[in-house]
């Protein structure tokens, strides 16, 4: 499974992260979670609830849509020290790979938050996959993780917690492997809405290209 990344990178590091709004420059991560798979086939968890800014709490529709609430990030949280220095140790092990569901959404939370401790150079030579990318062009709208655990028929399920989303990612990564062994074709691709355009701010390091709702060619061929 997944032998085509696997050629390539030693880590594959699937992670996701829940946050306190749409903005990485204005918002902050408030549960962090990265699931490693190593060339081996060994498996690592990692899930933290982070503790938010002196004067800063979860907004009530952020509350209702994670179950995350502001006595869960003050009695079970890590400092955002704590969670920055594991954050960049894991993507200093040896070759990784990035995986995310819409990953130019946690890319751009990401690096905000390393670089507010002088930690972003860590991802200078980061590759990146977008399972989003890849599923639009297997399946046609809607493109939701949801959607995609029901088109699969995935075990793991989409909650809006972070360490559920990274399973059901991995799972989703490994059955559209299944399907077709071509996601390394997508690596550092990223497509985007030609309607809304490129989310944030732009990775040097990432191609972008317009994708539509219903896909007939693959991203990588256009």
């Amino acid at each position: 499974m997944l032998e085509t990344l696997f050629d390539r990178f030693d880590n594959i590091v699937v992670l996701d992260t829940e946050t306190t709004g749409f903005s990485p420059r204005r918002e902050e991560i408030i549960e962090l979670a990265m699931l490693r798979i190593s060339r081996g086939g060994e498996a690592q968890e990692y899930d933290n609830f982070i503790r938010l800014s002196p004067g800063r709490s979860i907004p009530p529709k952020i509350v209702e849509l994670t179950g995350i609430t502001d006595a869960m990030l003050e009695n079970e949280g890590v400092s955002k020290e704590e969670a920055c220095a594991d954050l960049a140790e894991m993507l200093s092990l040896e070759r990784p790979l990035v995986v995310a569901y819409n990953a130019q959404f946690d890319l751009g939370f990401l690096y905000y938050f390393l670089n507010g401790f002088g930690k972003a150079g860590v991802l200078k030579n980061v590759h990146m996959l977008d399972a989003l990318t890849v599923y639009r062009d297997r399946r046609p709208f809607p493109h939701k993780l949801c959607n995609a655990v029901e088109a699969y028929s995935l075990v793991s399920q989409n909650t809006h917690r972070a360490i559920d989303d990274t399973k059901a990612t991995y799972e989703l990564l490994c059955a559209m492997d299944a399907e077709e062994p071509d996601l390394h074709r997508y690596i550092n691709l990223f497509g985007y809405s030609e309607k809304y355009g490129v989310s944030g701010q732009r990775i040097s390091s990432v191609t972008y290209r317009p994708q539509g709702y219903e896909n007939k060619t693959k991203l990588y061929l256009r």
